[in-house]
């Protein structure tokens, strides 16, 4: 293997980025979480959460499905589709709000997706997916990638990927697992191998990357350019940082007292940006915050069943003020 890989960054286009991404996880890597990542990682390319091509194309204001600031950046937005209807309105919605990278997700499992002909379906419908890449490329000037699986139903990793090269696609993530499969069992790396063995455009991996070895490991097992870490990230913004410090031989460490100062201001910046609503949209965060603390079934108990954002802040700072 490459002994200089993890200090070299990957290109897709005229773009240059470290080798750990910020995924897109579906109402986990919304806005505000994206804020505090770029608290700690400050160049390390981002995902948006997946938004259909139709809703973009209906939210005229775009506060539903575009709304971000633009220190996210490098941003990749992720969209679904299952034709190439809507896809010019939204695309001048998306590229209007300023990105930099889209990305075509065909890996999503979620049956509501898939029984739309969108996500993971697309790989069963090769036809139907080149000629959205193809529209997608024709519309596009700045660079388009996708997200894919192992397979639908069967393994045809390798095809789609050709395939989506053939199209004028920049780079390709691949979660190998198949539809079918959802999140469950050892994603299979040879399959990430074999599609990056194939294609001459960068491959990233999705999939059981949450810590310095797997992402050791993961490297030596397929040689690809980079990694998307989705849950990894979960009530953990610095983790991107992290990885990116063992990568370079150095060793990260997060305090207690800092890890609930991040949790203080995440709840503000979920109020800000989804108003009284942030606060319950919060709570699936509390527990990543107060793992490993003294009682933290009680805390968390304490936490969610607040139903008033002052008393969850000050809550939250007793917490601060009580560790070292």
């Amino acid at each position: 293997m490459n002994s200089t890989y993890w200090h070299q960054k990957f290109s897709i286009g005229s773009y240059s980025f470290p080798r750990f991404i910020g995924a897109p996880l579906d109402s986990i890597t919304d806005s505000p979480l994206r804020q505090l990542v770029r608290q700690f990682s400050t160049d390390e390319l981002l995902y948006t959460e997946m938004r259909h091509v139709g809703s973009v194309a209906a939210d005229k204001d775009g506060l539903r499905t575009v709304r971000f600031e633009q220190w996210e950046r490098p941003l990749s937005y992720q969209i679904a589709a299952n034709s190439i209807d809507y896809i010019d309105s939204a695309i001048d919605r998306i590229i209007a709000a300023g990105v930099d990278i889209v990305d075509l997700n065909v890996g999503c499992p979620a049956r509501n997706v898939i029984g739309s002909g969108c996500g993971s379906a697309l790989m069963a419908d090769l036809p139907r997916l080149e000629c959205i890449l193809k529209h997608l490329r024709k519309k596009l000037s700045i660079p388009l990638t996708i997200k894919i699986r192992a397979g639908f139903k069967e393994y045809n990793a390798v095809e789609v990927a050709l395939c989506a090269q053939e199209c004028g696609v920049d780079a390709l993530a691949i979660h190998p697992r198949l539809q079918t499969q959802k999140f469950e069992g050892r994603p299979d790396y040879s399959v990430a191998a074999q599609v990056k063995k194939a294609l001459q455009i960068p491959v990233l991996l999705s999939g059981n990357v949450v810590n310095w070895p797997t992402a050791r490991m993961a490297y030596e097992a397929t040689g690809v350019d980079g990694f998307l870490i989705g849950r990894g990230l979960w009530g953990r913004p610095w983790k991107l940082k992290e990885l990116r410090e063992y990568s370079q031989g150095r060793i990260y460490a997060i305090t207690r007292k800092e890890i609930l100062a991040c949790a203080l201001d995440h709840l503000r910046r979920m109020l800000a940006y989804y108003g009284p609503k942030g606060l319950f949209i919060f709570r699936k965060h509390v527990p990543f915050y107060i793992a490993g603390m003294q009682g933290a079934g009680d805390i968390r108990t304490q936490l969610v069943s607040l139903e008033c954002a002052d008393r969850v802040e000050a809550y939250l700072h007793e917490l601060y003020a009580s560790v070292e």
